[in-house]
């Protein structure tokens, strides 16, 4: 089975692009391009990334790869190296939605979902929280305990779904410390991850590690931060530091 690979966002201000094709989809792909701020480039110079948009890619794509450089082929997901997602953007927020190339239609129709969805004031929240972040690193100098601190932030008064009021952040910051350590047993109603409820998905986002019973799915454990340690554990071990979640299957 082919992954659908490792999203990544490649800063191309003022660095060189391939663009090979002509008509409105090179021209689609040459906008998105110098919306980025790319240089867009001809087949021979030298560059490391590239989009082909013409009608008989293959050769040119042959050429392209045996320079190593990484090819993208509008409409040929088969002969793509990497793929351009659907984007949302609420600056500096960027949003982006891959299918790995099954299907460049759901990505556009998720997309319209996630513009209508997410706020204009998304790029405000995230500036506001990039300006005080000296004093956030002051208030929780722990790094495992900030993370927590803003998890529970973004779930709670500075919800990124919700236009915030001004001032939001400073007067998160000067609120008394909520309780975000500990140990919270969690009983699986079902094998669906859909089937969390938004606290237990918060908590799992939030953990620095999830202790499991061996009948808990994997589908379940991927809900959890990908950098939070998985134990599997007849019962989870007690006075770990930052914040555990045991799951275990009801019934």
């Amino acid at each position: 089975m082919k992954r659908s690979g490792l999203p990544v966002f490649v800063q191309l201000d003022g660095r060189p692009v391939i663009l090979v094709g002509t008509g409105a989809s090179a021209e689609a792909k040459r906008r998105l391009l110098e919306r980025a701020g790319a240089v867009i480039v001809g087949e021979a110079d030298d560059a490391r990334l590239a989009i082909v948009a013409c009608g008989d890619p293959e050769p040119v794509v042959t050429r392209l790869r045996d320079r190593a450089i990484l090819v993208n082929v509008a409409d040929r997901p088969d002969l793509c190296d990497f793929t351009l997602p659907g984007i949302v953007e609420r600056e500096p927020v960027t949003v982006a939605i891959g299918t790995g190339g099954a299907s460049a239609g759901l990505a556009a129709a998720l997309r319209q979902r996630l513009e209508a969805v997410l706020p204009a004031s998304l790029g405000e929240l995230a500036a506001a929280l990039k300006r005080n972040r000296a004093a956030i690193r002051e208030r929780w100098p722990d790094a495992g305990e900030r993370r927590r601190a803003i998890g529970a932030g973004l779930a709670g008064p500075l919800d990124p779904l919700r236009d915030p009021p001004e001032g939001a952040v400073e007067r998160w910051l000067a609120a008394p410390d909520a309780e975000h350590a500990g140990l919270v047993r969690i009983a699986l109603r079902s094998a669906d991850p859909d089937d969390l409820t938004l606290r237990e998905a918060r908590l799992l986002a939030q953990a620095d590690r999830v202790t499991h019973r061996t009948d808990v799915p994997p589908a379940i454990l991927t809900r959890a931060r990908a950098d939070a340690e998985r134990i599997a554990c007849d019962a989870p071990p007690t006075n770990l530091p930052g914040l555990t979640v045991d799951l275990e299957m009801a019934g």
